[in-house]
């Protein structure tokens, strides 16, 4: 059976379609078809002679021979001409089955009206719940899916816009069936990719806006975890064990409450004066302003220098010598216009015992609030500091507490406080591994443990004197000493010294009954070994206290008592 021509028109069936898959069963040749849609615009040809019978509706289109519609009406430069579909009509489309009324005119019942883009034949398929094939795809579609493509006239009926023409059979105006839209063979629509369905584009917005909001919550925890490792670590990464915090404070008598409760009374001392200048430490004494510290810490301003204060708080203040005496190593100095001042308790240096705990307190090689520990080692300790001058005016006697809290250059003129906090001592002395005992002025080596602080007792006296008067006195027993003695024991000069008398007379010397070239050797039952250690036991008296003396002389041993006397230094 050979295949129809593109433009081919077949002729409706008259009967029933055989079933789905049965064998299509021979038909007749049908006349050409027309050009689906709107009509060329050029003049239609004339129309076959020997038709007859065949009545045109006005303004149908005219009948083409088939293969040659494509050539005489060409379409559109632009566009290519739609293909050439044959029209099928449905059998029983124009006559009624057997047992079935044709369908009713227009002067019949009313119908429905014609969907405008379906067409006629889609709305009464449509009431028949009938399927319309769809153009290209060989198939059949509901009525509602039809395409948009009216089917062209055919040669022998009226066309699809013809209500005057009548059908086969001669009942009112005949519809085009639904079959006779479909073209097998042609192409699937053109024009371009299919529009989306209505409120497609509107479900976009919202799932936008859902993409954004779970990468700006993914941004943000990601950051968090980054932000995390840096600063704790990885989880993989080793982590030490630690105690944690200690809350509260220290106890009141340890190293730490000390230091808290002792700290906000200790000084700097910066001294500059002509070509010296030096650091040291000292104390609040009161609220007026008076700091007491060592001699050789204010002796480079002499009288013309500059002497600055630096609290613990890191407040400054200048400050001005109201006293000072080198035979003690000791100073005072004032600063004015400071508020908030918190003096030091002063403790009783001669309640203090061999292994008390003690604390330093000062600013060893500058480094301010420094603080250190450790324990009285030894009480009236005589030592000697200074002598640069020569003619041991500068010289310093010293009954000191022993200690080893570690004291360094800068430490002098410091606090040495108990374990209360109270000032017992005034850190003066070391005595470093490359020299003998001195300041830490002219030793530089550092601590060794050995370190040595003015008595309390002794220097609130003299503290008291240089605030009062300016000036400190010294208990004396009116006798010269032979310093260069090398036996044991303080040997009383035999010739006079700068034409005084190694006796003095009617000093207290020479009231208990001392001669000169008697030798004392105890001191209220304490031996002596020098003239030094005599020196030091007297100073750390009072002028007026009495003292018991042992002499040797002539090979004897005698006690003589006698009552310091006192002379004064400017």
């Amino acid at each position: 059976m050979a295949t129809p021509a593109q433009g081919t028109v077949l002729p409706p069936q008259t009967g029933a379609l055989p079933p789905y898959g049965a064998p299509a069963a021979p038909q007749p040749a049908m006349p050409a078809a027309a050009y689906p849609g709107p009509p060329p615009q050029s003049p239609p040809p004339a129309a076959p002679p020997g038709a007859p019978g065949e009545e045109r509706a006005p303004g149908a289109e005219q009948p083409h021979p088939a293969g040659a519609a494509d050539t005489a009406h060409p379409g559109p430069a632009t566009e290519p001409a739609a293909p050439h579909r044959p029209g099928l009509q449905k059998p029983g489309a124009a006559q009624p089955a057997p047992g079935r009324s044709a369908v009713p005119g227009p002067t019949g019942s009313q119908s429905a009206p014609p969907d405008p883009v379906a067409g006629p034949d889609a709305a009464q398929e449509g009431a028949d719940g009938a399927f319309v094939p769809h153009p290209g795809d060989g198939g059949p579609r509901p009525a509602s899916a039809t395409a948009p493509y009216p089917a062209g006239p055919q040669s022998g009926g009226p066309g699809p816009g013809d209500p005057g023409t009548a059908s086969a059979s001669g009942h009112g105006p005949a519809r085009q069936g639904a079959w006779q839209q479909y073209d097998p063979w042609s192409a699937p629509l053109q024009g371009g990719p299919v529009a989306p369905p209505p409120g497609r584009r509107g479900r976009r917005a919202p799932l936008v806006a859902g993409a954004v909001g779970l990468a700006l919550l993914a941004g943000g925890v990601g950051g968090c975890i980054g932000a995390y490792v840096e600063r704790y670590g990885g989880i993989s990464d080793i982590k030490l064990p630690q105690s944690a915090a200690e809350e509260g404070g220290r106890k009141p008598d340890s190293v730490a409450g000390i230091a808290q409760t002792a700290l906000p009374g200790v000084v700097t001392l910066h001294v500059r004066g002509g070509a010296e200048q030096g650091t040291g430490t000292g104390f609040v004494l009161d609220h007026q302003g008076h700091i007491l510290t060592n001699n050789h810490v204010v002796e480079p301003a002499g009288s013309g220098g500059e002497i600055s204060v630096t609290f613990s708080g890191g407040q400054t203040a200048k400050a001005k010598v109201v006293g000072r005496d080198g035979g003690y190593d000791l100073a005072v100095v004032q600063v004015e216009g400071v508020a908030g001042l918190r003096p030091l308790t002063l403790g009783n240096s001669d309640s203090v015992r061999v292994g008390d705990p003690v604390v330093a307190i000062g600013a060893p090689f500058d480094l301010a609030n420094t603080v250190t520990s450790g324990i009285i080692s030894a009480k009236q300790r005589p030592i000697t500091a200074g002598g640069k001058k020569g003619d041991g005016s500068d010289v310093s006697y010293v009954d000191a507490l022993q200690t080893d809290a570690p004291i360094n250059p800068g430490n002098s003129g410091g606090p040495l406080v108990d374990a209360k906090a109270r000032v017992i001592g005034i850190n003066s002395a070391i005595r470093a591994a490359d020299s003998g005992s001195g300041l830490d002025g002219g030793a530089q080596g550092g601590s060794i443990g050995l370190g040595f602080a003015i008595p309390i007792n002794q220097a609130k006296r003299v503290a008291e004197e240089l605030i009062n008067t300016g000036r400190a006195t010294h208990p004396v027993i009116g006798v010269t000493l032979e310093m260069e003695y090398a036996g044991d024991g303080a040997r009383v000069s035999e010739r006079s010294k700068d034409g005084k008398e190694p006796v003095l007379p009617g000093g207290p010397g020479a009231k208990a009954g001392i001669r000169a070239g008697d030798v004392i050797t105890k001191v209220d039952g304490a031996p002596v070994h020098s003239g030094e250690e005599l020196i030091v036991k007297i100073r750390s008296h009072r002028p007026g206290d009495t003292l018991v003396l042992t002499l040797q002389r002539g090979g004897k041993e005698r006690s003589v008592r006698l009552s310091l006397g006192s002379s004064s230094t400017g």
